[in-house]
């Protein structure tokens, strides 16, 4: 019976923001669409846990010293990972279909797939943290999660998808010149690699420095607000392409 409670409190903060940026979209994407994508963006989690467990059992047979290899596993071991399977629920779950209309749909398919993604992983923090920690102490995780590492999921998924979008505008507008290829090309690794090292940087801050103190934890909420401020931006731009 606790574990039926908790699940609608742990979808909750991936469902807020969901709320949220579907807003931004004056041309609402169809509902099944927007189930979809957010439903994959939960199931690839599933292959992400056993792709980092190999990763993390991979890097460690090298003798790093303990911060470079937390680092790595961060940034190659998990955020690169993560960002690279939140790519392909889009990549072969929409951009075949006719919902995607126009290029901010890129924009927010990515952060659809990506919120689903931070909603399993929610689910599953919070159930294996309920076995040993007061409903407090659930609460307050899940407090911060809901303004950082589910934020955050959000927030590189969109930046990525920014710079996607671009990429697939430029494809359409190139009329093939390999001056244009060369350009979508670096708009898709640009986005894709900016995204990755910011998870990754979140990941090992939180990880190696945030648990140190209350404060340091919650200071990555800076920069998140200032990303959030980008992906606004965005938003407003690519609705006028």
């Amino acid at each position: 019976m606790t574990y039926i409670l908790l699940l609608p409190f742990a979808l909750a903060p991936s469902l807020i923001w969901l709320a949220f940026f579907l807003r931004k979209d004056t041309h609402p994407e169809p509902n099944r669409m927007i189930l979809k994508v957010f439903l994959l963006g939960m199931l690839v989690t599933i292959p992400a846990i056993y792709i980092e467990t190999f990763l993390e059992g991979f890097l460690s047979s090298f003798s790093l010293p303990r911060i470079g290899y937390l680092f790595l596993y961060f940034l190659a071991g998990i955020a690169l990972v993560e960002e690279l399977l939140k790519y392909l629920v889009v990549r072969f779950g929409v951009f075949s279909n006719s919902a995607l209309d126009e290029p901010v749909d890129v924009m927010l398919y990515m952060i659809i797939a990506g919120l689903g993604f931070a909603a399993f992983e929610n689910i599953l923090l919070l159930f294996r943290l309920i076995q040993t920690y007061p409903v407090t102490d659930i609460f307050l995780v899940n407090t911060v999660r809901f303004v950082q590492a589910v934020f955050l999921h959000a927030l590189v998924s969109g930046l990525f998808g920014y710079f996607l979008a671009f990429s697939l505008v430029r494809s359409r507008t190139s009329n093939m010149k390999k001056s244009g290829f060369k350009q979508q090309g670096f708009l898709f690794f640009f986005g894709f690699f900016s995204a990755t090292i910011l998870h990754g940087l979140f990941n090992f801050y939180i990880f190696y420095i945030g648990g140190q103190s209350f404060f340091l934890l919650l200071l990555p909420v800076i920069p998140l607000a200032a990303i959030a401020v980008f992906i606004s931006f965005g938003f407003r731009q690519l609705k006028n392409l």
